[in-house]
This record gives structure tokens, sequence and C-alpha cells, in this order.
């Protein structure tokens, strides 16, 4: 902690919206070094980004590929095989996507309740969940989606669950392809919280298969989803009450 707080005085600077400093910084080695000593250390990044655009642009290009890579190994590697470099440039996005909840607003996407956003310690992400999101004709596409992040008693909107998740090569994936085919229109006012880019409605399309609901826990027809540009998904869903046997097992 000590060494976190030293590198975050070392970026302090006057005007943290508009820094353009270029002198008087440690080194890409060693400021590669510390963040790995610190084990990439996501809110640490996060924080210096904010009040230095030096480090925000070797964060963008290092810092986050280097935590992705060591959060998410063998999803890393996959997503970048086959000559698949689609999140290059993207490892910001992605490594908040693998830790942030991105919650809702009234008025928002989901709901007219309001839920923050919000960090997540750790987060599964599944290949094998992707397929129950896809629809029989996408299933050849490849989706990790996580496990839902759930937040109880919504009031009339009961258990809530969110997931996120990311397509290897959206730009050549059939979902995309169906999406354009289709003329889906983009979402008028949202964007992607991960990466700002436009939003489809893939429940609006009608290209969400039942076999989300049982991935998901939840009721049917109460699971929406949105992927973006950059092929960053993000959803809803109602989950089903636990059973009293269920119950008494998580409690044990």
């Amino acid at each position: 902690m000590v060494g976190a707080m030293l590198v975050a005085k070392q970026y302090r600077c006057t005007h943290s919206s508009t820094c353009l400093c270029i002198k008087g910084h440690l080194s890409e080695d060693t400021l590669f070094l510390v963040f790995q000593h610190l084990n990439w250390n996501p809110r640490l990044i996060a924080v210096i980004s904010c009040v230095c655009k030096w480090f925000d642009e070797i964060a963008k290009r290092v810092l986050w590929k280097e935590f992705c890579h060591a959060r998410a190994p063998k999803m890393m590697l996959d997503l970048q095989s086959s000559g698949s470099h689609n999140i290059d440039g993207n490892w910001k996005a992605l490594g908040k996507l693998l830790i942030y909840c991105s919650g809702c607003s009234k008025g928002g996407l989901f709901t007219n309740i309001h839920i923050p956003g919000h960090f997540v310690y750790r987060t599964r992400f599944s290949r094998t969940s992707g397929k129950s999101f896809l629809i029989p004709h996408c299933k050849a596409d490849v989706l990790y989606v996580s496990d839902p992040c759930e937040h109880l008693d919504q009031g009339d909107e009961g258990d809530i669950g969110f997931f996120r998740g990311v397509f290897k090569s959206f730009s050549v994936s059939k979902v995309k392809k169906m999406l354009m085919d289709k003329q889906a229109e983009f979402h008028p006012t949202e964007v992607c919280p991960y990466c700002k880019a436009k939003l489809w409605n893939l429940l609006q399309e009608k290209m969400i298969p039942r076999s989300a609901c049982g991935r998901l826990g939840s009721y049917d027809d109460s699971v929406e989803y949105y992927v973006c540009l950059n092929g960053h998904m993000l959803g809803l869903c109602t989950l089903l009450p636990l059973s009293d046997s269920e119950e008494i097992s998580e409690l044990e």
C-alpha cells in the first residue's frame, strides 16, 4: 500500500481533467514493475488514470491488458486466438467489464428503479454459459457471460440479477450479421457503460432464447440484454426465489 501511495503522489497533477504532462514521471518499465508487484490493482489504475492523462495512456495500452490477462488468463487467450485481435485498443473497457456491475438508473435501459453501479470483487465468466444466450442460428459464435450479480428485494421488481459478457470476434459474428440483416436500430440515447459504443436491444429483435432463463435461474420472459458495437453484452433478469432447501444449504 505504501508503494501505491507513492505512485499516486507521483502522478497527482494540478489540472486533473486536462493533464498534458510528459516529463518528470517514472519510466514505463518502472510502472510495469510497480503494478506487477501490486497485482495490477484495478482501483489504483483507475484512480491515477483520472488525474494524469500520460498515465491513462500507458494504462490503456499496457496496465489494463496485464490486468485482464492476470484476472482471466484462459478467457483472454481464447479471445485473442485464431488471429482475433478485436479487443486490442479496448483493454480498459474489458478490464472494467470484468470487475464492474453497471447497475441501472431510472429511465435508463432496463427499469424505473435505481441500482448504482459497483465494483465486484470476483466474477466467473463462462463460454459454456454463453451458448445459452445464443439463438440456434448463432450457436457458432463464442460468447463469455458472467454469473448474475444479485440485487435482492428491489420492491415490486423482486430479486434482480445483472449479467455481462463479451463476444469473441464480434465484428465477424453471426449475431452482428443477423442484426445488420435485420437493419436493427440502436438505442436512441443509451450507450455501452464499458466503451460508450452504441447498443442493440436483442429482446426487441427477438434474439433471446428461452435457454437464457434457465441458465440465469430467472422467470420466463424476464430476461433482457443488449450488445454494443464492440461486442460487450449487458443484461438484466428477475431471479426466481430460492427454495427452502437451497436457503438452508447456503447457510450451511
